[in-house]
């Protein structure tokens, strides 16, 4: 006969479950007045808890209509993540005087907004505190968040304690997490409505909504008929909003300004002439989006056409820029400087010129030291002459090769990224293939330490491998190129999309890098839909992964937008940052914030500004923390603006268990 088997509860997903933390208009953090209709409602916080010192009441009288509602609030941070076809079992303690009590649940549809979903359980009369438990019915398709709590239909006093919600899927089994595999390998939602642009180029705003530029989108109609698009898309509405578009921005260059514009760098002039007399041609145009009135600026002409260039901010706010192809379809060795202090792109004889062809889509990264690091990441073709990587100094006017990098011919369309956090210097390589000699794609990383007397490159760990369109399986060293890698704020790098071949055999794999051990964790979900040339994976605010584009040589373009929710998301509530004392940060300064529990770390990433497996500006920049004694924080923040460049960025904090906040958009000056 078995002894007794021990029991395990999974994690309690609400925030504030014990109604015990306060917002600032004294009602419990996360929790919402709402409801309508006639008669008077008294809505307050108790001593009469169940538990703890509050509990929280509502009082109904004279009503014939309508009803009063004890709810959480309905937006990313509040609201519990959940799983399409999942049951959760919803639970609290309550007394009431009114039999016209239910427990209500409202979802989320990830096109259509916040709805009414279903109405649960109706509660008996009781006087002393009684706990209910109640199981939903299967979460419906399309549904990322649910809201729920107890409506009031009738006259009476109903009081409400202690909340919990698990998922009741999978059963708890020792730990905290009862989603199944999502528990480890997160999970992703195709969104029930197509892309209307043509994603190339993707840049996260700081009002948290995306542009999302298309231009001609490799398109030798659109091009010819100046049929030229862009859209914002805000994640909280899943609304597309279409923008006059004035120029070609295909294959621009872009990166957020300072003061949160965007600055759009080159594109394409024209496309290759039918009798071969040209191939491509740079646009030597730049523009400036505004987030505020969704609107292109043309600024001064640059002094040269840049079709596929760079653009990286510099420790003073400045942009550079360098490589593309000119306006002649030859490469181009100007290097451009945009000086925000003027709002335009210098002469030629006001910029250092090292007069070198960097590439396409070089990936520059500023380093601690002001200098810049050329990783070895492009596209097309083969890299730089020499050992594929070096550090450019930009005001000795100096290159310097840096030896390691592996296969630096075959690290086109390859990614690269600055590891968390960005204090350490450690830049990741992944991937990369060669679309001339269109080799099987590799499996090769490669990292290294800019601190060091004299960097240079070593192997990374393989990565790791996944399944082909037919099921099949990579063998040997076969990998991906058109990789993605993403910072997200529990300070792994998530890497996915890719294919084996110049725009061909898309292969599923993603996984996740711990840059603390140096290693891949395979087998994360993997997105339903192929994703190799011109597609682009970045964060959302919320912490969930927006994944956009594919473009195989048939010339077609997947217009299906997927979310990744990761790993995180699924072990508990979130923790909040209830309040953040000043917005506008200043270089070495301490800032306050307040949170509704322990947090072990926060941070300051930058919005994405990604195309063509390139953003050499994503970075995540470590904010040492202090608790005091009332539980609120203070956050350090560095003094040398080349680890964080100024503009806006995402702060998140962090629980133990991983589980960052909603991010809160600062200033950092």
């Amino acid at each position: 006969m078995l002894g007794a088997q021990p029991a395990f509860a999974g994690a309690n997903l609400l925030v504030d479950p014990g109604l015990e933390t306060l917002d600032a208009n004294g009602f419990p953090v996360c929790w919402e007045q709402s409801g309508w209709g006639n008669g008077t409602v008294n809505y307050s916080v108790t001593s009469d808890a169940h538990s703890g010192t509050r509990a929280m009441r509502i009082t109904v009288a004279g009503v014939t209509t309508g009803d009063r509602k004890a709810m959480m609030v309905e937006n990313p941070s509040c609201a519990p993540s959940v799983t399409p076809n999942h049951q959760y079992d919803l639970g609290l303690w309550y007394t009431t005087t009114t039999p016209n009590t239910v427990v209500t649940a409202f979802r989320h549809d990830i096109a259509g907004g916040w709805q009414y979903w279903t109405d649960l359980e109706t509660l008996p009369v009781t006087g002393s505190y009684t706990h209910t438990s109640v199981r939903t019915p299967a979460v419906p398709p399309h549904t990322d968040q649910i809201s729920w709590g107890v409506t009031v239909y009738g006259n009476g006093t109903l009081t409400t304690d202690d909340y919990t919600m698990e998922d009741a899927t999978v059963p708890a089994t020792g730990t905290a997490c009862t989603a199944g595999d999502a528990c480890t390998a997160g999970s992703w939602q195709v969104m029930p409505f197509l892309n209307p642009v043509r994603s190339m180029h993707a840049i996260v705003l700081h009002n948290g909504k995306v542009l999302l530029m298309a231009g001609s989108g490799n398109d030798p109609m659109a091009f010819a008929a100046g049929t030229f698009t862009s859209a914002v898309y805000d994640p909280v509405t899943a609304t597309f909003t279409q923008v006059p578009t004035p120029a070609d921005m295909f294959c621009s260059g872009h990166v957020q300004l300072p003061d949160g514009r965007v600055l759009i760098v080159g594109g394409t002039k024209s496309y290759p002439a039918a009798d071969a007399s040209h191939g491509y041609e740079g646009l030597n145009t730049g523009y400036v989006f505004d987030p505020a009135t969704q609107t292109y600026t043309r600024t001064n002409d640059m002094n040269d056409g840049h079709w596929y260039p760079s653009a990286t901010e510099m420790g003073d706010g400045d942009i550079i820029s360098f490589g593309g192809l000119r306006g002649d379809s030859s490469g181009s060795v100007t290097t451009e400087l945009y000086s925000t202090a003027a709002q335009a792109w210098q002469p030629t004889s006001q910029v250092h010129q090292s007069w070198n062809f960097w590439g396409l889509y070089p990936s520059m990264v500023l380093m601690q030291d002001g200098r810049l690091f050329y990783t070895g990441s492009h596209v097309f073709g083969n890299g730089t002459p020499g050992s594929g990587a070096s550090i450019y100094d930009y005001n000795a006017n100096t290159i310097t090769d840096v030896p390691g990098l592996q296969s630096k011919d075959t690290r086109d369309q390859s990614m690269s990224v600055m590891l968390p956090p960005a204090q350490d210097q450690r830049v990741l390589t992944v991937g990369g293939g060669n679309i001339v000699s269109n080799v099987d794609a590799g499996r090769q990383t490669d990292i290294i330490d800019l601190k060091a007397a004299s960097p240079a490159y070593t192997p990374g760990p393989l990565l790791p491998q996944g399944r082909m369109s037919d099921g099949s399986m990579e063998t040997g060293s076969q990998g991906k190129m058109y990789v993605s890698t993403v910072l997200l704020p529990n300070g792994q790098v998530f890497e996915t999309n890719g294919g084996l071949h110049n725009r061909a055999d898309p292969v599923f794999e993603a996984s996740m890098f711990d840059p603390a051990t140096n290693t891949f964790t395979p087998a994360m979900a993997t997105d339903p839909i192929p994703r190799t040339y011109h597609s682009a994976s970045f964060l959302l605010p919320d912490g969930r992964v927006m994944t956009v584009g594919d473009n195989p040589g048939n010339g077609s373009f997947d217009m299906h937008v997927s979310l990744y929710t990761p790993p995180y998301l699924y072990h508990g509530a979130r923790p909040q940052i209830t309040g953040v004392a000043n917005t506008m940060w200043s270089y070495g300064s301490s800032q306050h914030i307040t949170v509704d529990a322990p947090i072990v770390r926060a941070e300051l990433i930058r919005p994405a500004a990604v195309t063509h497996s390139s953003d050499p500006n994503q970075r995540f920049v470590d904010l040492p923390l202090s608790v005091n004694g009332d539980g609120s924080v203070n956050l350090n923040v560095t003094s040398n603006p080349n680890l964080a460049p100024p503009g806006y960025y995402m702060l998140f904090a962090v629980n133990a268990n991983g589980v960052p906040s909603v991010a809160q958009w600062i200033h950092l000056m």
